[in-house]
């Protein structure tokens, strides 16, 4: 059986539960107020945000929420980003706890921050 990719960040929202979609349109939010002029897309399958490069990603599992700030969005936000799961690039929110929407708002402007700045080295 094919699985039908997204192919915008309202489908893939929609193909969640109710409970993960409240969550996933609340991250979508954090993400648009943080970035305002980040354009939406589908990247790996993901909802990603764009400006001047990739700002993030994020996606649902079963029991977490990645976020996907590539590596220099997690080394900057070490310290706040250790007590969660995490790999060179990836933080995963588990969705037993809070959602820590303060610091995906720090992490998106960090981000939107970094892209501009290569962006005006090119």
């Amino acid at each position: 059986m094919e699985v039908k990719k997204p192919e915008n960040i309202d489908e893939y929202i929609g193909g969640f539960p109710n409970e993960f979609q409240e969550i996933l349109e609340k991250i979508r939010m954090t993400i648009q107020k943080a970035a305002p002029d980040a354009k939406e897309k589908i990247s790996y399958s993901m909802p990603a945000f764009e400006q001047n490069g990739i700002v993030v990603y994020f996606a649902a599992f079963k029991n977490h929420i990645g976020l996907y700030a590539l590596p220099t969005g997690h080394e900057a936000f070490a310290a706040e980003l250790s007590k969660y799961k995490s790999g060179k690039g990836s933080v995963q929110f588990p969705l037993k706890e809070k959602m820590p929407y303060d610091l995906i708002t720090k992490i998106v402007k960090f981000r939107v921050k970094e892209n501009l700045e290569k962006s005006k080295k090119k």
